[in-house]
């Protein structure tokens, strides 16, 4: 007799989950987990870590985040509303840059910053300055456009009643519009600051002291100084502490939305 849809489809993931077994126990099979265990689970380098890596390069790496973070917010929600304003040398200006950040790799902003700018201008940037204009610049290229999608999502009733009130444009904006519109894009927004988590690794490129360092900057010393990978498996460990809350954070806050939608 044929199969209903029903069974058919509980045939196939049937299917799938024996080929997935299947796999993941053959690799388990095949893996050679005694040179595994030395190379990245030395439970005596993994305690050498600590509590280095927490007291410093953790905290080093929120630091650098945060200042980033919120240079790029500002910056972000002024490109954005440069982008949506009737003055076309602002949009022309807007768009030059938000093209420009999205499009060259945070790798080649550090080293313009760190490097290019000291040497073009003779001026010795502070180490915490540079970094927040490094992350901050790429981060307002695409929190500009997540901003820009938050104010267009606010009904346009929202502005003309304000104005109806007697309140001028850019106090409707900001009273107004501008608040709904964050409630909107907090989701996204939490998304940037978990890529410019991940991009603080970049930090190494300016040369920095001990107390200065970020997670991947002390994995990577860790790892020439006990020719081991536990460092490395350490420094990802400590990533997941900060991305994973924040992972959770957007799925909130999108759940949330959703609900007051």
């Amino acid at each position: 007799m044929a199969m209903t849809r029903r069974q058919r489809t509980r045939a196939v993931r049937t299917v799938q989950y024996a080929v997935l077994a299947a796999v993941l126990l053959a690799i388990v099979l095949a893996a050679d987990w005694g040179e595994l265990r030395r190379a990245f689970f030395d439970a005596d380098v993994a305690r050498s870590q600590f509590p280095d890596i927490i007291t410093t390069a953790l905290v080093n790496t929120v630091v650098y985040t945060l200042l980033g973070f919120g240079f790029g917010l500002v910056a972000g929600l002024l490109l954005a509303l440069m982008r949506l304003s009737q003055v076309p040398p602002y949009r022309w200006l807007s768009v030059a840059y938000i093209e420009f950040f999205r499009g060259v790799p945070a790798l080649l902003v550090f080293i313009a910053l760190g490097f290019g700018v000291p040497l073009a201008f003779q001026v010795a940037l502070d180490r915490y300055v540079t970094v927040m204009l490094a992350l901050g610049l790429v981060g307002a290229a695409y929190m500009a456009e997540t901003i820009r999608a938050g104010i267009r999502a606010v009904p346009k009733g929202q502005m003309e009643a304000a104005r109806s009130l007697g309140m001028s444009h850019g106090r409707a904006m900001v009273s107004i519009v501008i608040p709904q519109a964050f409630r909107i894009v907090l989701p996204p927004l939490t998304n940037e600051l978990i890529l410019l988590t991940k991009d603080s690794s970049l930090v190494y490129l300016l040369g920095l002291s001990l107390d200065q360092y970020e997670l991947s900057k002390f994995g990577r010393d860790a790892l020439n100084q006990h020719r081991s990978l536990t460092p490395i498996l350490v420094a990802g460990l400590c990533y997941l502490l900060i991305t994973v809350p924040l992972g959770q954070l957007v799925r909130w806050l999108e759940a949330r939305t959703a609900k007051a939608r």
